[in-house]
């Protein structure tokens, strides 16, 4: 049986409606990926609480966690991913990747320019309507 692996995903909005993006780097698994950035769901986590602790790890930032977006599952061939995307914003700091190789905020508009990886495009097809 596959892998399966259950993820959240932030979609963090700033004032100006620009979302924040992360590019996986090429040591990750689906390496160059853009996300919204997140984590695995550690046993005993609610999602919300998940996303807070992963953005907080990666990103060194406080989010508040809002309403669920998308719940996408994709079978990647050698493993299955279930993400489950939220919105979210910044309430304390300023995000910093630890682990991604690139980020930057982009415009809701203009999420389609990049190439997210296979589980994030319901969420962001969603974000364009």
């Amino acid at each position: 049986m596959k892998k399966q692996v259950h993820v959240v995903g932030a979609i963090i909005e700033n004032d100006k409606q620009e979302i924040y993006c992360a590019q996986r780097s090429p040591q990750m698994s689906l390496p160059n990926y853009w996300e919204f950035p997140g984590g695995k769901i550690e046993k005993d986590e609610t999602p919300q609480q998940a996303l807070k602790r992963e953005i907080l790890e990666e990103f060194t930032c406080e989010i508040a966690v809002g309403e669920k977006v998308e719940d996408t599952t994709y079978d990647y061939g050698t493993f299955i991913v279930r993400l489950e995307t939220y919105m979210a914003k910044i309430v304390n700091g300023i995000p910093v990747a630890l682990e991604h190789s690139n980020t930057k905020w982009v415009k809701r508009t203009s999420l389609n320019e990049l190439d997210f990886a296979p589980a994030d495009i319901p969420a962001v097809e969603k974000l364009l309507k």
